[in-house]
């Protein structure tokens, strides 16, 4: 079941009804836990029972962390003070080792072998890399384990347990994020759960959002993301990507950059507005990161809750910022490395990881020096400078994009081999624009700056102008944008964060 499907507005409208004829809290608890086990059954039955597992085992590890003195003696360490932050801080590790364990289980055991069987090469090995590469995991694994590390670390740092199960599952399986995030906290989605306890009606202006919202991410996902991933599919496909000129394969980049910004924020807009449907807020994942004029810029407004994550249980912990400027640059070195294998299981994603990690030490190291140096801080506070940042950040982004769309290391070195300098021959040009697409190079870059020009006009208006449509024209607009879905996009196209 994917967001833009029939089933899935049909489980969305029951659960919403009953949802709000439901007039206690723990009734609309058990409402969302079930409508979630559906949400995930009708995908992958066979993993439904191991959500719930790791989901009692993070709720129980949690109990033992919490910090009040009578849990601590009765779990861990008696009454000696230092041995009860011994014990609670080994108990932090297994559940941390745990939750590892059960994501490279799943989903780095074939790159794992992979791996050593090509450096000691051998067969049995590959093969048996071959045979787990078969088994599929379990959707949305990723987002899960990260969720219940920082739920263990908030607890092990202070921060209250969940004291209710059914509360702190609803939590976990919530279905709007379920899959492909945002990541949430156990802490920021609980006082919500709370509130739940008020029997209220909802409001127009929260129904009216949710509508808006879910629409906005039909749109960018079912009718521009999926139209470019054709395009994107036919130049990178092996057969053609070999014969594509370097004004191909520029187009095919900047293509896929596109798709691959409209398809999750699609995702998380039709995840958030599902969650307002239900009463729900959950947190923003994207902030045009395609105006960033730095790295680290473009990692604010990018995933913003996987940067929140990576910076505050790994960055921070590692020292951050605090022990000098070269470890500065290792530590956003190891956690961008450590965030490319998170996006998948090749070398590819762990190269993807390293480009960024060197963009953002090279830019922390920049930073560095325009603080010594004043003509360089200049510089950059001029709109040229302001501008040559702006192009320098999106070169850097689109390119390593490659990375991600073709973790193949032979198919990616050729994009960038190909770059420059190569023109593709005229049967190629018939058969990918005339036959495959239906247009020309041109119609096709006129299409891609149209949307980069949406993206401007749309970032003035709400922040320079702040801008609002009124709720009568969202509402008036949400049945054409569905409509328009339906009738113009492309049919079953997975969301590409479904593979992360």
């Amino acid at each position: 079941m994917t967001f833009l499907s029939q089933v899935y507005g049909w489980l969305l409208i029951s659960t919403v009804g009953l949802f709000w004829l439901l007039p206690w809290r723990s009734g609309r608890w058990g409402l969302l836990l079930v409508a979630s086990l559906i949400f995930y059954g009708l995908r992958q039955p066979l993993y439904v029972p191991l959500l719930l597992v790791g989901t009692a085992l993070n709720y129980s590890l949690g109990w033992m962390l919490r910090t009040d003195r009578r849990s601590i003696r009765h779990y861990v360490g008696g009454a000696n003070p230092e041995a009860r932050q011994r014990q609670r801080k080994r108990l932090l590790w297994v559940g941390i080792g745990l939750n590892l364990l059960l994501l490279f289980g799943f989903k780095y055991v074939p790159f794992a072998l992979n791996s050593l069987g090509w450096a000691f090469q051998s067969p049995p090995l590959l093969d048996a890399a071959n045979w787990v590469d078969r088994i599929e995991a379990p959707l949305g694994i990723s987002f899960f384990c990260f969720e219940c590390i920082a739920y263990l670390v908030d607890v092990y740092r202070g921060a209250p347990p969940a004291r209710d199960w059914l509360k702190f599952c609803t939590y976990k399986l919530f279905f709007p994020k379920l899959i492909s995030g945002p990541i949430v906290r156990y802490h920021g989605l609980a006082s919500q759960l709370e509130e739940l306890d008020h029997p209220r009606n909802p409001r127009a202006e929260q129904i009216t959002e949710g509508l808006w919202l879910i629409a906005c991410g039909a749109i960018k996902k079912g009718l521009i993301a999926d139209s470019l991933g054709l395009w994107v599919r036919t130049i990178f496909s092996p057969g053609t990507l070999e014969r594509a000129g370097s004004g191909d394969l520029w187009l095919a980049i900047g293509a896929y950059g596109f798709q691959l910004y409209l398809d999750f924020s699609g995702y998380v807009d039709i995840a958030r507005g599902s969650a307002m449907l239900l009463g729900i807020q959950l947190p923003q994942n994207f902030d045009f990161p395609y105006l960033s004029t730095s790295i680290a810029d473009f990692w604010r407004r990018w995933h913003i809750t996987l940067g929140d994550w990576l910076r505050n249980y790994l960055y921070i912990p590692l020292g951050g910022s605090r022990q000098g400027l070269v470890r500065t640059c290792i530590n956003l070195m190891i956690v961008m490395l450590l965030g490319g294998l998170w996006h998948g299981d090749n070398w590819g994603y762990v190269l993807w990881g390293g480009a960024h990690g060197l963009a953002l030490a090279v830019h922390r190291l920049v930073d560095a020096a325009s603080h010594r140096f004043s003509p360089l801080a200049a510089l950059w506070a001029h709109p040229a400078g302001v501008a040559l940042a702006w192009g320098l950040t999106q070169l850097m982004v689109f390119l390593s994009w490659v990375l991600i769309r073709l973790p193949d290391w032979s198919q990616s070195s050729l994009v960038f081999q190909h770059l420059w300098g190569r023109s593709s021959d005229v049967s190629f040009l018939e058969k990918v624009y005339d036959e495959a697409l239906g247009l020309d190079p041109w119609r096709l870059g006129a299409a891609l700056g149209a949307i980069a020009l949406l993206m401007v006009v749309a970032w003035f208006g709400q922040r320079g102008l702040r801008l609002q449509l009124t709720q009568p024209v969202k509402i008036a607009l949400v049945p054409i944008c569905l409509y328009l879905v339906w009738i113009l996009g492309p049919e079953g196209v997975p969301f590409i964060y479904f593979d992360f």
